[in-house]
């Protein structure tokens, strides 16, 4: 049997228009009002169907976002399921952290979770960092900052290798003293004109590792403490 309830919303509407076009009610003095109100109605019903259209590939685009920013941190090889729908929130400090799981056949390799360091002026630099189960960074991508063009921003990938320069470093490699810019004794390099940004970013990829090894049985599935999703 045909639905014709849309039909009769239809002629719902039909006969809503019709008593407003009707002499006798253009003519009252509450007119104006409830024209307006009409369309008024009519425009945020349009937005909420615009706006129910258009969720669902905003979050498509979102997921896809997120997967391709995971996989440029931890390799394919490292998991057979989607680190996306596997996680652990942890708490630290004051805020809590969530963690992707990268499992294959059944067992954490690796994980990756977004840490932050204070960037130029009042704006923060936010990463995402991939450990595999030893503790080993396979990767670090700062995926947004407010840097000095020309200066700061060689922490991304497309303007230099520099980020590149933490795949494979623990935090015994190098020593705890090693884990600062060259300017302060460390290894790692700094920008000309530009040290306050890799001595944050060498920082805050320090602490990422100290995170891991502090909650490592958690976030390997190895014991509880966080919130599985």
């Amino acid at each position: 049997m045909p639905n014709n309830r849309p039909w009769r919303g239809n002629l719902e509407w039909i006969r809503v228009i019709s008593h407003w076009l009707k002499p006798e009610i253009r003519q009252s003095s509450g007119y104006p009002i409830l024209l307006l109100g009409g369309v008024a109605l009519l425009v945020s019903m349009a937005i909420g169907i615009a706006n129910l259209g258009t969720h669902a590939d905003i979050a498509q685009r979102q997921l896809e976002d997120l997967q391709a920013t995971l996989r440029q941190v931890v390799p394919a090889e490292y998991y057979d399921n989607d680190p996306v729908r596997d996680t652990v929130t942890v708490q630290e400090g004051d805020h809590s952290v969530r963690v992707y799981r990268a499992r294959r056949k059944g067992q954490v390799q690796a994980v990756s979770f977004r840490t932050t360091a204070p960037g130029y002026g009042s704006t923060e630099m936010v990463m995402v960092i991939g450990v595999d189960r030893d503790g080993k960074l396979l990767g670090v991508r700062v995926i947004s900052h407010g840097e000095t063009p020309g200066l700061g921003d060689k922490i991304e990938t497309s303007k230099s290798d520099w980020v590149l320069s933490f795949n494979g470093r623990s935090l015994g490699d190098p020593p705890p003293a090693g884990w600062a810019v060259k300017k302060d004794g460390g290894v790692f390099d700094q920008f000309t004109g530009a040290t306050i940004t890799p001595r944050a970013v060498v920082k805050a990829v320090k602490g990422g590792l100290e995170f891991f090894a502090n909650h490592r049985a958690v976030l390997l599935d190895e014991s509880s403490g966080g919130n599985d999703r």
